[in-house]
């Protein structure tokens, strides 16, 4: 009886999923993971909020009709793509950067074999290692897109300005729970957000209170002081966590629980009935988080995959290989 429950477990993984694996480019590409490390390595040193910036893009990326690097590609004459859409604009030029750094060497090496969407999706796993976060394995065989298009990136990455009920259905969309989103958020653990996304909850917050109540009132002054120019100076920006800003650990849920969440949306995890005890479970168990993580991580990088003939290897990660609208 054991061939028949084998066959019926093959047939229950996607066929796009289960022609990935972990071993993918070992004959076609031998020196791939030594060239993602020392690349990875070289450009997080020299600019620490590379891993940051990087799961970042990585995440808007997958959200977007999958993991096929569409967040990649520039806009031209006849085609405003996904990098261009208004959420978009504020990712950061250091996890390009890393992309096509890392393109280019691989491209010397093994010409033609390694995706844009596998370059981003070991990447970002890579420096969440590297910064003290979990290891989990990066199934690779991914194609890059064919697709890359502003108009679909509205409604389907997570905003600031969002309720929790409305974050639970966008991540519900993708096939994630509302644990799995709690989880995936922790990656705010690392990185920071522009003043403009919290402007609201420190400047003029209600005829009685300048800030939003609920925040720590001296965190709330701080911020005021760091974002007291931010009209003028639209980079302008702070920690998601204050306490240890480049260390991928659980003090981010900690912090929720202090008050001292910098985002709306993120103070809003810890209250809400749907969110709240992962958020307390995280707060007081870091292996938890990481484990939960890592598995939410694993299910996201494979998220609307593309292969075979659904996808290319592009030259460049910027540009398809020929010329699409």
């Amino acid at each position: 009886m054991a061939f028949p429950l084998l066959f019926l477990l093959f047939l229950s993984i996607p066929f796009s999923e289960s022609k990935l694996s972990v071993d993918y480019y070992t004959k076609t590409c031998p020196d791939f993971n030594s060239i993602m490390r020392e690349t990875v390595t070289t450009k997080q040193i020299n600019s620490p909020t590379t891993a940051a910036g990087t799961l970042r893009l990585f995440f808007h990326d997958c959200m977007v009709d999958g993991c096929d690097a569409s967040v990649l590609i520039s806009t031209n004459s006849f085609n405003k793509a996904e990098r261009d859409a208004d959420i978009n604009l504020s990712l950061p030029g250091d996890a390009f950067d890393l992309v096509v750094r890392a393109k280019t060497a691989l491209e010397l090496s093994c010409p033609g074999i390694v995706s844009c969407a596998d370059i981003l999706a070991q990447a970002t796993r890579d420096l969440i290692t590297m910064v003290g976060g979990p290891f989990y394995k990066v199934r690779l065989g991914r194609k890059d897109g064919f697709e890359s298009k502003a108009l679909r990136v509205n409604g389907q990455v997570p905003q600031t300005n969002m309720s929790v009920n409305q974050l639970i259905k966008v991540f519900a969309a993708k096939g994630f729970s509302a644990q799995e989103m709690v989880a995936l958020t922790g990656a705010h653990t690392i990185g920071f957000s522009h003043c403009k996304e919290f402007s609201h909850r420190i400047f003029n917050y209600s005829k009685t209170s300048p800030s939003d109540p609920e925040m720590y009132p001296k965190y709330a002054e701080a911020l005021r002081k760091t974002c007291s120019n931010y009209l003028k100076d639209p980079g302008m920006s702070a920690f998601n966590d204050i306490m240890t800003p480049s260390k991928f650990d659980n003090m981010y849920y900690q912090n929720l629980q202090r008050g001292l969440a910098l985002l709306a949306t993120d103070h809003a995890l810890s209250k809400h009935p749907r969110t709240k005890p992962f958020v307390d479970l995280y707060a007081s168990n870091q292996t938890k988080f990481f484990e939960d993580f890592s598995h939410a991580m694993e299910k996201l990088s494979v998220f609307g995959i593309k292969t075979g003939r659904k996808g290319e290897v592009r030259h460049k990660c910027d540009a398809f290989n020929t010329l699409k609208a």
